[in-house]
């Protein structure tokens, strides 16, 4: 049972930095591409998508990693584990502190409504997102590595 949660997790935690390293270094590059106003409406619209489910997957993701740890408590592999969820805990707190706050803000704009500086707090939450991909991407990488 322990071992299909260890694969469980590991695949939930994946596909999370799947889609967030998707969003960095894909998406948002597909966006800045896109003509005229096009930018901003795409980044609205993949907050308000985005930003329902990611907090689910965040928690989920920590939570699952959590149980690994106290199920697997004596096993091998169990501090990467420890290490896994205290980086995915930085992850949440980052997303609460730092990055939600500007999607909330964007999330409503609209060509009409958006403030001067919407491009500029765009690329904080970029940077603030790149930051937060290398943290889960570390995360993940625990996870492996303890599983295997």
């Amino acid at each position: 049972m322990l071992h299909a949660l260890e694969v469980f997790t590991t695949v939930i935690v994946g596909l999370m930095v799947g889609v967030e390293f998707s969003v960095a270094f894909v998406m948002n590059r597909i966006f800045h591409a896109l003509p005229e106003d096009s930018d901003q409406l795409a980044r609205s619209h993949g907050g308000r998508m985005l930003g329902t489910l990611m907090p689910f997957w965040y928690i989920g993701s920590l939570v699952l990693s959590a149980v690994w740890a106290i199920a697997g408590w004596n096993r091998p592999g169990t501090g990467l584990v420890v290490v896994a969820a205290a980086l995915l805990i930085v992850s949440v707190v980052m997303s609460l502190l730092l990055l939600v706050p500007i999607n909330n803000r964007g999330k409503t704009w609209t060509p009409e409504n958006r403030p001067a500086d919407w491009k500029e707090q765009m690329n904080r939450w970029d940077r603030y997102h790149y930051v937060r991909v290398a943290v889960i991407v570390a995360a993940f990488t625990l996870l492996v590595t303890a599983l295997v």
